[in-house]
């Protein structure tokens, strides 16, 4: 039987609520030879009070030594095999903008980057150009067509943009166009079975965004990833009876939310808007999904600093939270980005749940060191949505 159809069978109805804060990019590494990581060396004591009286462990995404993206990452934490079901960042992207995105449609997240007279990427993040920037060089853009299909390039964020193309047999079986590193000219597409006639429509559109923007340095180049088309996927509320509000400030994790039957809730920006909108949405809720993203941004620059700050102001404000009174508290992140890396990487995520049934482990505070003495040590990811619904006392008894 599928993970998901015992939870359908076993999952009940109860006045209790779930609350999972996804620290994005949490795990780190120490920067110099043992020393303490970003979380270790952050000031923490409302989290570490909260972690002696919970479970605790290392919660690995996807599979040992594999380094997540975010997709797969959150997908294992809402309980999906992220094997199983594989989800483009261009669907999410687009779902997260609000684009009506199509059955056939195919659909990539955009990066405008930066590279130099030998077409090599020196800048993934083209300075992380403002979102005004960014529209104004999507604006730009429309004006590439190509034969037979309609195409949509949307802003999302600062250097990130949405493609879709529109028409009759395409296929979202292409590679990806980032490398991911710099020092290295962009990919070239190579295409699945029945996707060449996408993979020349997408290499011509390359092409000819790469003339256009030849002269709007450091934004002079596109890398497009995670090309795919909607899929189709159980929601939370039919797989665990749970009515789900997810609380995101970046359209990725909003159109990831959305796939998987989340409402989105109105919020601002900073961390405390966010917590304003849990409040305001409390009575509304049985799950909440609440994303930090400031943390992975810090790790991806390298800023080890920046990202223990987040921790920080993440710890300050939890007091905020559990006056709320949820019956289940997740503090877990989708993936580790360490700043040492300057990307994701493998290893796995320091995790804790508090509810007031589980069995605390003795763990006295919330880091990768704390964590791996826990009781749940090291778990798949997809571990968590059943220990929260048993937590919340919404899981019947498994056979006579």
């Amino acid at each position: 039987m599928d993970y998901l159809d015992l939870m359908r069978e076993l999952s009940i109805e109860a006045e209790t609520k779930i609350l999972m804060l996804v620290i994005d990019g949490l795990g780190g590494l120490p920067i110099a030879k043992g020393g303490p990581t970003e979380l270790e060396a952050a000031h923490t004591p409302n989290l570490d009070a909260l972690a002696a009286q919970s479970i605790c462990g290392l919660c690995i995404p996807v599979a040992p030594g594999i380094t997540p993206g975010s997709a797969p990452g959150h997908l294992a934490l809402f309980g999906y095999d992220p094997i199983r079901y594989r989800i483009g960042r261009g669907v999410l992207s687009a779902l997260g903008i609000g684009f009506d995105l199509q059955p056939e449609d195919v659909a990539a997240r955009g990066n405008f980057c930066t590279v130099d007279g030998e077409g090599k990427v020196i800048d993934r993040r083209a300075g992380r150009i403002p979102t005004e920037k960014g529209t104004e060089l999507c604006n730009l853009l429309r004006k590439i067509e190509l034969p037979g299909v309609e195409v949509f390039v949307e802003p999302v964020r600062g250097y990130r943009f949405m493609l879709v193309l529109r028409g009759d047999g395409l296929s979202g079986e292409l590679s990806d166009t980032d490398p991911q590193r710099v020092g290295v000219k962009p990919l070239p597409i190579s295409a699945g079975p029945g996707a060449e006639r996408t993979a020349e429509l997408v290499e011509r559109w390359v092409e000819e965004a790469r003339q256009l923007l030849a002269g709007h340095y450091p934004a002079n180049m596109v890398l497009l990833r995670g090309f795919s088309k909607l899929p189709s996927i159980p929601t939370m509320e039919e797989v665990y009876k749970l009515k789900a509000g997810a609380i995101a400030t970046y359209p990725m994790y909003k159109g990831l939310a959305k796939l998987v039957g989340m409402d989105i809730l109105p919020s601002g920006e900073t961390l405390e808007e966010e917590i304003q909108a849990l409040k305001s949405n409390w009575d509304n809720y049985d799950f909440f999904y609440f994303h930090i993203k400031k943390t992975d941004s810090a790790g991806e620059d390298g800023d080890f600093d920046r990202k223990v700050s987040v921790i920080e102001h993440v710890d300050e404000l939890l007091p905020q939270i559990m006056e709320l009174g949820p019956d289940v508290l997740i503090v877990t992140g989708d993936h580790s980005t360490p700043a040492q890396l300057r990307s994701h990487s493998w290893h796995p995520v320091p995790t804790m749940l508090w509810s007031p049934h589980c069995r605390p482990d003795g763990v006295k505070g919330f880091g990768e060191r704390a964590c791996a003495s826990g009781s749940l040590g090291r778990f798949p990811a997809t571990d968590l949505m059943p220990l929260a619904m048993a937590n919340a006392l919404r899981l019947t008894k498994y056979g006579a």
